[in-house]
């Protein structure tokens, strides 16, 4: 078979999120760190391999078995086959691509922060870190997307069999839940980057599939 879902809703952000970007330079008094921006409407963007790659990674936390909890030298092409199912693998002779197609995703509410008070979208906030044995401080400036804002999500999942797409997005929720009690981008630890999803969706947009599949699909997303 062969069938598309869309999976749509908001992510909101609630503390300062900072996915990073790159300088052309570094004159005095610039941001150390800036975040990465649209380069069109120079707003700030979530890029679709940030919500991915977080998202697997901890799935893969979850459900794999790691040998001597040795996380750095576990290789993705042995993560869980529910995994791979999902994300794809990369494995020699066992090439498999990928379910799910995460968009990049721009800032969508730039105006009502603006009448809510915020002079921009972003924000710097000052970083110092203390060197141990010298006591030497070391200032920078960190860019951040404001809480408050919000991004629309959208992911396409490729169905390719009827019986797999129940138990795929279940698998896709708990990685939704997962992101929500973790962060995204970077400086977690620091507080950065909580995020909530609502207003979760999912449609068929292309293909047959068995309509009370598609609303039980529903209703898992709902639970989110």
């Amino acid at each position: 078979m062969y069938a598309k879902f869309e999976i749509t809703g908001v992510i909101n952000v609630i503390t300062g999120m900072h996915i990073g970007g790159a300088t052309q330079f570094s004159a005095i008094g610039s941001v150390d760190a800036p975040v990465i921006r649209d380069a069109l409407t120079g707003l700030p963007i979530i890029p679709g391999s940030s919500l991915k790659g977080k998202m697997r990674y901890l799935l893969a936390r979850k459900l794999n078995e790691y040998p001597d909890d040795d996380y750095d030298d576990y290789n993705h092409n042995d993560d869980h086959v529910l995994i791979l199912r999902l994300f794809g693998s990369s494995k020699k002779g066992e090439i498999r691509k990928s379910r799910l197609l995460f968009s990049d995703t721009i800032l969508n509410n730039a105006e009502e922060l603006r009448r809510r008070g915020a002079l921009s979208p972003t924000e710097i906030k000052i970083e110092n870190s203390i060197h141990r044995m010298k006591a030497e401080a070391n200032p920078r400036q960190i860019e951040r997307v404001i809480r408050g804002s919000s991004f629309d999500l959208h992911i396409i999942y490729e169905a390719e069999n009827e019986e797999e797409i129940l138990e795929d997005i279940h698998l896709v929720k708990e990685g939704l839940k997962l992101l929500e009690f973790d962060y995204i981008g970077g400086h977690g630890s620091r507080g950065y980057g909580k995020i909530q999803f609502e207003n979760l969706d999912i449609n068929l947009v292309m293909g047959e599939v068995n309509p009370a599949i598609v609303e039980d699909c529903k209703k898992v997303l709902k639970g989110v």
